[in-house]
């Protein structure tokens, strides 16, 4: 039995080279190139998200000292200037593409939601990325300020984000839904009151999509009729009502369902609105509390991956590093639903980390805890964990 291959490499491993390559040649992204290849560039920004590298300087050093780990993809001694143009010019759709690729694969494998409803559960939201303006230049978000929006449609489904679109700071949540983002019918979608455009809601309503979102202090309604609910569950009431505001009644004309719930540890009252008429009063209301997942998410890679300082002022460079992150999210994730691995996310990310060049079976990683990742030597023999795409 041959000896493991790094850690690494059996990450990269998990990435078909043939379709891969289908996705630079779509882009033409070894278009004129000799050497420096699309592949050897995404292992270079994977590996500097994995070690949460500063700079490309590095990424430089310490990769071409590990070339010798990294033969079976001929990388070659990386420069610099090099990894600094294909950082600007490579077309970062190349990898936008591949996070798509790989999201197919790891959605097969997820677990269902905790609720015990079927409909596929959504949240949508977005976290804003601050860039200094004289830097980032293309980034304009207010006089003085730039930014970058990341807008997300997470599958409460593994709690992996089921679509990701990058846009100016200054485009609005309510512009980039009703542009972007598309659900298929019976899907739940929760939401804040952000997206609250009664026009776009019922749209979602015409294709069967069901929505849950809390309703605007200033909402001109009436009430139509009531439903019952179990006292003692925190439900105040729930009623159907229809929007008389002029213009709501004009974009929403059919009745909604309103749920008003006193939350029992903080005593807060909160106000639900949604087009669901079957579930319970008390899931609508947890629904929305399972809202705080996106936000979780949110926290996650702000902290953990590398999206908040940037190898590179271009657009397309910031976009390169961006997709690259949450492609390397993606993976350790299919690794954990695939294994069935019982580490969170941010363990399984810690232990590769201090394990990167280690030549040890990747499944032999899933039975440890950070601290015990001294028991790990060179030259395991095990086998490794089969996982490709």
């Amino acid at each position: 039995m041959k000896n493991c291959t790094t850690i690494f490499n059996q990450l990269l491993n998990l990435i078909s080279i043939g379709k891969f390559q289908k996705l630079v040649d779509k882009h033409n992204g070894d278009k004129y190139v000799k050497k420096f290849k699309t592949f050897h560039h995404f292992i270079a920004l994977l590996y500097g998200q994995i070690t949460e590298k500063d700079s490309l300087r590095d990424i430089q050093y310490p990769l071409n000292l590990e070339k010798s780990n990294l033969q079976f993809f001929s990388l070659p001694e990386i420069k610099k200037s090099t990894l600094a143009d294909a950082n600007k010019n490579r077309d970062y759709k190349i990898f936008e593409d591949l996070f798509y690729e790989i999201l197919q694969k790891t959605v097969e494998l997820t677990p269902n939601h905790k609720f015990k409803f079927k409909n596929p559960l959504y949240s949508i939201d977005s976290t804003t990325i601050k860039l200094c303006l004289n830097v980032f230049d293309w980034a304009k978000f207010r006089t003085a300020k730039g930014a970058i929006k990341l807008h997300t449609k997470l599958n409460h489904s593994g709690n992996i984000p089921d679509f990701l679109v990058i846009t100016d700071g200054k485009c609005s949540d309510i512009k980039a839904a009703k542009t972007y983002f598309t659900f298929s019918p019976d899907s739940i979608v929760v939401m804040d009151k952000g997206y609250i455009d009664y026009k776009w809601l019922y749209s979602l309503t015409q294709k069967k999509v069901f929505f849950v979102t809390r309703a605007k202090e200033n909402m001109v309604y009436e009430v139509t009729g009531q439903h019952e609910f179990f006292e003692g569950s925190g439900v105040i009431s729930d009623e159907e009502i229809t929007l008389t505001g002029q213009t709501a009644q004009k974009a929403y004309p059919e009745r909604i369902r309103m749920v008003k719930y006193c939350d029992i540890k903080t005593k807060k009252v909160y106000t639900f609105i949604t087009n669901n008429f079957k579930l319970a009063a008390k899931t609508i209301a947890d629904i929305y509390k399972d809202r705080w997942k996106v936000e979780l998410f949110f926290k996650w890679i702000k902290q953990n991956l590398k999206i908040k300082s940037f190898w590179g002022t271009s657009e397309n460079a910031v976009m390169c590093q961006i997709w690259v992150a949450m492609i390397f999210y993606l993976l350790v994730s299919f690794i954990k639903f695939q294994t069935k691995s019982t580490l969170s996310i941010l363990e399984f990310t810690r232990i590769i980390r201090a394990t990167l060049f280690q030549k040890v079976a990747l499944i032999n990683l899933l039975s440890l805890r950070f601290n015990d990742i001294w028991k790990i030597r060179d030259n395991i023999t095990s086998n490794q964990l089969k996982l490709a795409f």
